[in-house]
């Protein structure tokens, strides 16, 4: 198996964006991606959507976007796992480039949230969750992670203040990145005294509905050294992992498994351990997912991820900088863009290339994309050679 590099990086802003179409997003997230990396031209295409279907009325989008963007006859596909389906384009996309069937590979996630009403864009994200058993009897994601929320606070003592602090962090860092799509600051106070959506989750607590494309280009490792274009991005490990679609099925609703299993591995396949790991992009669906995240990737022990965020560890400035881009919560989430944005936002700060928002140390980073309630989980780990 060959090893694989990112060569290049490309996205939209994040937001309303009611003058683009879902194809103009995934073909102005490409095209950007492909001048950066200098190349003309890609041997395979892998989009990441999750709902495109119910959001836009559009389905075949891999024939789609390869000919809109003008590089038709090759093969295009797209994917999904739910909210991770932006990780999952990439790991596909890894696979082509490390197997030699493809050298030159796009790997996009795209989604067109806001042309629906509120009502339909919650029933097409509740299909991510168990419908029998789950959006049958009417619970949506923000009632499944209220339950983890409370289940968390109850075990382990968990503030409310502490999940405040988490969408207080990550609009901190989106102020700062020009593609977010709620560029302001925010207090805690301001989080608690927010309007309910599920208790004890606030509307400042859960991340938005969101028009969005990003997307990157990658190659075998050495023909990307040959270009010496920029600072080199290995794709030193990629892994993917499930658990089960139900909340109430699982053992410990605290936990998430699939994050844990997928981190573990991707640990063992770098070569490293979490304390090697300079910063990391993870999915902040709401407040809680990003407590439940740090402790799953073996960041924090169980039940510390409040105190965690509470002492400053996951700030710019911390010991372990966790979403510098502002995270779902702040830059937006168009559920089958965030895993490649996240990407997007770790090559950004390996190269250097952050601006304001530019991390101290960023030498080797983590991205956890991951799908519903926690049913599935990719994660990655990226280094600056």
């Amino acid at each position: 198996m060959r090893d694989v590099a990112i060569i290049g990086i490309g996205m939209t802003d994040f937001g309303e964006m009611w003058n683009d179409s879902l194809r103009d997003l995934f073909v102005k997230a490409s095209l950007e991606a492909m001048d950066d990396a200098g190349v003309d031209h890609i041997d395979g295409l892998v989009a990441g959507c999750m709902s495109p279907g119910l959001f836009a009325g559009q389905e075949h989008i891999g024939s789609l976007m390869a000919d809109y963007l003008g590089q038709a006859p090759i093969p295009g596909v797209r994917v999904e796992s739910a909210c991770a389906s932006g990780g999952m384009a990439l790991r596909t996309g890894i696979a082509y480039v490390a197997s030699g069937m493809h050298n030159v590979v796009l790997c996009g996630g795209v989604e067109k949230m806001t042309d629906v009403s509120g009502a339909q864009a919650t029933y097409a994200l509740a299909t991510a969750a168990d419908q029998d058993y789950e959006a049958f009897h009417g619970v949506t994601f923000p009632g499944l992670y209220a339950m983890m929320a409370t289940a968390h606070m109850h075990k382990y003592g968990t503030k409310r203040e502490d999940l405040a602090q988490v969408a207080v962090k990550n609009h901190d860092n989106g102020l700062l990145n020009p593609h977010a799509q709620y560029r302001m600051k925010i207090t805690v106070e301001q989080v608690i005294n927010s309007v309910k959506v599920a208790d004890p989750l606030n509307i400042l607590d859960c991340s938005p509905i969101t028009d969005g494309a990003a997307a990157v280009i990658i190659c075998p490792l050495e023909m990307a050294k040959k270009m010496k274009k920029k600072p080199v991005v290995k794709i030193s490990a990629s892994t993917h992992a499930t658990d089960t679609i139900a909340l109430h099925q699982r053992d410990d609703i605290t936990w998430l498994k699939s994050t844990a299993e997928a981190a573990a591995k991707a640990y063992k396949m770098a070569g490293v351990k979490p304390e090697q790991i300079d910063f990391a992009e993870v999915h902040d669906c709401f407040t809680i997912a990003e407590i439940c995240v740090l402790e799953a990737m073996g960041i924090v022990k169980k039940g510390e991820g409040g105190k965690a965020t509470r002492e400053g560890l996951t700030a710019r400035d911390g010991k372990f900088p966790v979403n510098p881009s502002g995270g779902l919560k702040s830059k937006g989430h168009p559920v089958g863009a965030t895993g490649i944005a996240q990407i997007h936002e770790i090559v950004t700060q390996l190269r250097g290339e952050a601006g304001r928002r530019q991390l101290k140390r960023a030498r080797r980073a983590l991205a956890q994309n991951m799908g519903g309630s926690g049913g599935s989980a990719v994660v990655h780990i990226l280094e600056v050679l």
